[in-house]
């Protein structure tokens, strides 16, 4: 009997799944450890002038290697991502966009900032790539508190989730600043950062958190993350780059909230590709 269409289909997309886990597999520390080391030092070559214009904070560079590290955590995803999961990852990212408009132009709910670099095209001051930089953060934090705490209730989950998000934005947001991509009118207590935009993370955070929460099927979620070994190296790659960020800067308290980070990490046993612990082979 002939397959009919949508068994091809989901014959093509188990084998497009299947070869981009294994493509990630191949270069996990390459994509985990490799990207954000060769980033900061692009940063910091940027900031100390020794590129060449053209290259310097070059947002198509930027966009791409942003792109390279989301890799890990597309392809543990995307086996579960159904309609409901889809429209939720639909909804954060349309959600993001909103906030940060409302942002950027009102000033709410993070307070009076402004990008100074372009991060990729931009369309109404907000760049076009805002879910590729957003979205993850808010997932990983959420993917790791499933791992660290896999018997707690939605209820418990969701605020530890937005605790993690909130200590990601404590460690993203002063090498932001410092780098220039965004800055505050009139700066802020915690290295350039206003108490407002942590104020907003928790309204932003908690909507997207709860998208997630819906979007996804939490047994499957946890299944998934046992059995894909590089679920997380996203969430790696975020220590490594943001946490050199803030070592060049000297924003100390940011650099031990990033270490904390890893400490959660190696807990969870995500510290596990080549060099670094276990490795699980077999597993797609």
């Amino acid at each position: 009997m002939d397959s009919s269409p949508t068994d091809e289909s989901s014959v093509d997309r188990r084998r497009i799944e299947a070869a981009l886990s294994a493509l990630v597999r191949k270069n996990r520390f390459t994509i985990a450890v490799v990207f954000p080391l060769v980033g900061a030092a692009l940063f910091v070559a940027s900031r100390e002038a020794w590129l060449p214009t053209w290259l310097a904070m070059n947002p198509t560079l930027v966009l791409f290697g942003t792109l390279v590290m989301r890799l890990p955590l597309v392809a543990g995803l995307t086996p579960l991502v159904d309609r409901r999961a889809g429209l939720g990852l639909f909804a954060v990212a349309a959600y993001s966009y909103a906030v940060e408009y409302v942002g950027v132009h009102y000033g709410v709910p993070y307070g009076e900032f402004s990008y100074q670099l372009e991060l990729g095209p931009m369309v109404g001051g907000v760049p076009v790539g805002l879910p590729v930089f957003f979205l993850p953060l808010v997932v990983n934090s959420y993917l790791l508190v499933v791992l660290l705490l896999p018997r707690a209730g939605w209820l418990r989950r969701t605020l530890a989730a937005l605790g993690v998000v909130l200590v990601v934005d404590l460690v993203l947001d002063p090498a932001a600043v410092g780098l220039g991509f965004w800055r505050y009118d009139g700066g802020g207590v915690y290295y350039g950062v206003p108490l407002s935009n942590f104020a907003g993370w928790v309204l932003s955070g908690l909507v997207a958190i709860a998208l997630v929460e819906w979007g996804f099927d939490r047994d499957a979620l946890a299944a998934r993350l046992r059995d894909c070994e590089f679920a997380l190296d996203d969430f790696v790659s975020f220590v490594v780059l943001w946490g050199a960020m803030n070592v060049y800067f000297g924003n100390w308290v940011a650099v031990a909230l990033a270490v904390g980070l890893s400490a959660g990490l190696v807990r969870a046993d995500r510290f596990d590709f080549v060099g670094l612990g276990r490795e699980r082979p077999e597993q797609s």
